[in-house]
This record gives structure tokens, sequence and C-alpha cells, in this order.
């Protein structure tokens, strides 16, 4: 699926697809990457979802038919590119504790051990699709089918940057200390957002992760 729609008269919405899925995000964040690289004038903002990418553009210096022919080329060249090597990060995490206090409420929510919980949390290799809704904020996925949670009825007002959380099929690291209603089953030393380094970010869409269980 590629499509390109108006999405009001300064904006313009592109879909690559209609689902959740690895391949279709990366073109999504190869195509944000090459548009705001090649600075076209007119072109604000760039919004990358898991299957969208909204492009905010002036229209006083662009038509819609104008912004349309310039995504069209960068879609072309964002599919030649999209399949860059990841990069694997290791994230150590301390799972349960005071950081992961809904640990246990999640193990007996989804009638698992808590060790059972940690094992299939761990074990596997999870892929970042989008950057939210703090900076620096990591949604990965897919997890297991079985560490599949709601959202908490009542968001907390204060979680600690580094908590590992997970909420639906995805999970997540804060970033920053805010608030939040995910599921808080642990916490890495990590620093994920340093705003005074050149490079600010720890994470980047596309990237792999791997949590390492530490005592």
């Amino acid at each position: 699926m590629r499509k390109i729609v108006p999405l009001g008269d300064s904006a313009a919405l592109i879909q690559l697809g209609d689902e959740v899925d690895f391949t279709v995000n990366q073109r999504v964040h190869a195509l944000a990457n090459l548009i705001e690289a090649s600075s076209i004038h007119g072109i604000i903002e760039t919004v990358p979802a898991y299957a969208t990418l909204l492009v905010h553009y002036d229209p006083l210096i662009l038509s819609f038919s104008q912004i349309k022919n310039h995504l069209r080329v960068k879609m072309d060249q964002a599919e030649e590119i999209s399949n860059r090597e990841p990069r694997r990060i290791e994230v150590p995490t301390r799972y349960g504790g005071e950081h992961g206090v809904d640990l246990e409420s999640v193990a007996s929510h989804l009638r698992l051990s808590v060790e059972e919980v940690v094992r299939i949390h761990s074990e596997k290799i999870y892929t970042i699709y989008m950057m939210g809704f703090t900076p620096g904020f990591p949604y990965m996925g897919k997890l297991d089918d079985a560490l599949v949670m709601p959202r908490l009825e009542t968001p907390r007002t204060r979680v600690p940057a580094g908590t590992v959380a997970i909420a639906g099929s995805q999970t997540g690291i804060y970033s920053i200390e805010s608030p939040g209603g995910w599921n808080l089953i642990g916490w890495t030393s990590l620093q994920l957002f340093n705003p005074e380094s050149d490079s600010p970010f720890l994470f980047a869409p596309g990237d792999e992760v791997k949590f390492i269980v530490e005592k």
C-alpha cells in the first residue's frame, strides 16, 4: 500500500500500510529521514508513526500537487534504503523491586510465575517502531502473546526514568521521569535521553533491543 492524501490544506498523509509491521515501519522512518535531509523548501515538519508519515508544509510555497510529486520521488528512494542492517542494543534490566512494582500483578493477571514473565520478556529481540511520547521513549514490539497486558486503569503521576514497562502488545522504557499508564516490570541504568549530548537519544527507530537480566 502506497497512498498520499491531503490532510487539511497544509499537510499530506502518506500511508504505507495498515498494521504494525517491521518492514513497513522501516520504510516510514527511512522516508522521514530522506525528507528531512533533502530540506525541500516549504516542508515544515515530518511526523512518523507505525505505518504512516504526516508531512506538514507551507501552502503558500507548495501546492498539494507539488508536495505529492516531491514525496513520490522520496518514497521510491526510501524503498531502496529501508533494508539497512539494524543496530542491536543490549539493555541491562533489573526486574521487579521498587522500579518494577507491577511485575507480580502482571504475573498473576497472566497466570504465569514471575520467573516466566521475566524469561519471556527478556528472551525476545524487539524492534523499535517509533519514538514518543516523551523525548527518547522507544515503542518496541511485538511482545509475546503471553505477555499482552491492558494499560493501567489509572495512570501514575510519576514513573522514574529508566523504568521498563509493557502495555498492549508493546514494551517500552521511560526515558525521563513522567506520568505513565503502562505496567512497570523493571528498570535499567542506561540513560535514554541526554539533552547536552550531540546525539541526545540512545535509540532510533529500526534499532533492535535485547533485555539482559541483571541480578
